[in-house]
């Protein structure tokens, strides 16, 4: 089955602004992305690795990439399709919470 990575955006205001049930309902979302084998965390603290021509690994705090938001959390899952990919992550805490969640196939 084709592996997809997603990469969820969000803030702490986008979060509070949403409704408690519509929070918990996203939250339940991510329960069962876990129960059905999705890998879901939280983003931690972020660091780029360099190692120019092999002569050895530097690194630097902080992401390369640039967004309005921060990065929320990841998430690693089965599905059968980009689409279905799509809806299940429709429903995660940063798609609800005035994020945005990006989907990228993983090929082999």
């Amino acid at each position: 089955m084709p592996k997809f990575i997603t990469i969820g955006y969000g803030d702490r205001a986008g979060y509070d602004r949403t409704p408690e049930p519509l929070r918990q309902a996203s939250h339940a979302n991510d329960a069962r992305l876990i129960a059905s084998g999705a890998l879901v965390g939280v983003a931690g603290r972020c660091l780029q690795v360099r190692n120019p021509q092999d002569t050895g690994a530097v690194r630097t705090d902080g992401p390369y990439m640039k967004s309005p938001l921060p990065v929320a959390g990841f998430a690693i899952l089965d599905a059968p399709s980009l689409d279905e990919a799509v809806r299940l992550v429709s429903q995660s805490p940063c798609a609800i919470a005035d994020g945005v969640v990006e989907v990228w196939p993983l090929s082999a």
